[in-house]
């Protein structure tokens, strides 16, 4: 059986969490993304000085999850104006969660949700939610399983390529 921990991350991880963002955002978007426009946003959102300022944000957690002490993947919740929307005090935004390609289909992604929950309930949240690209069928799949259901939509940018991302919003009390 695998041995599965989760741990957040602290401004000394910037380096681990660099080289895993830009690894699972690659794998999970270069098939249906231009070169440029990957890189544009690869170089921008995962820049060391970004990532600093993220993880020194005091309203944003990252946590690593580890299988058997390997890293296979990160979660990213943001409270307060950290949200990417404004969607209230009352909601956590899981703004990212990725888990690394040979770690797929092992529940992964199902304990770093059940963290990403566990936070909200813990910081007594009314909700969460999330953005996904309406194009990304097996995390929308996911999320719905997840229990988690189509509230929205906003724009995002890959590049300089507006793209529309579905907001899922989940109710906790």
């Amino acid at each position: 059986m695998t041995a599965i921990t989760i741990k957040k991350c602290c401004v000394d991880d910037v380096q681990t969490l660099q080289n895993i963002s830009m690894e699972t955002f690659i794998d999970t978007f270069k098939d249906q993304n231009s070169p440029e426009n990957m890189k544009a946003y690869v170089e921008k959102a995962f820049n060391l000085k970004q990532l600093e300022t993220e993880l020194s944000n005091q309203t944003s957690e990252f946590y690593f999850i580890y299988a058997d002490g390997d890293i296979a993947g990160y979660l990213k919740v943001n409270a307060g104006d950290a949200q990417s929307e404004a969607m209230g005090d009352d909601s956590l935004e899981v703004e990212r969660i990725y888990v690394r390609k040979k770690f797929h289909k092992q529940g992964l992604g199902t304990f770093l949700m059940n963290k990403a929950i566990e936070i909200a309930t813990e910081q007594n949240k009314e909700k969460i939610w999330l953005g996904v690209w309406e194009k990304n069928k097996n995390a929308i799949d996911f999320y719905s399983k997840m229990g988690f259901v189509h509230t929205g939509a906003h724009s995002f940018y890959m590049g300089d390529e507006e793209q529309t991302d579905l907001i899922m919003t989940r109710t906790l009390k």
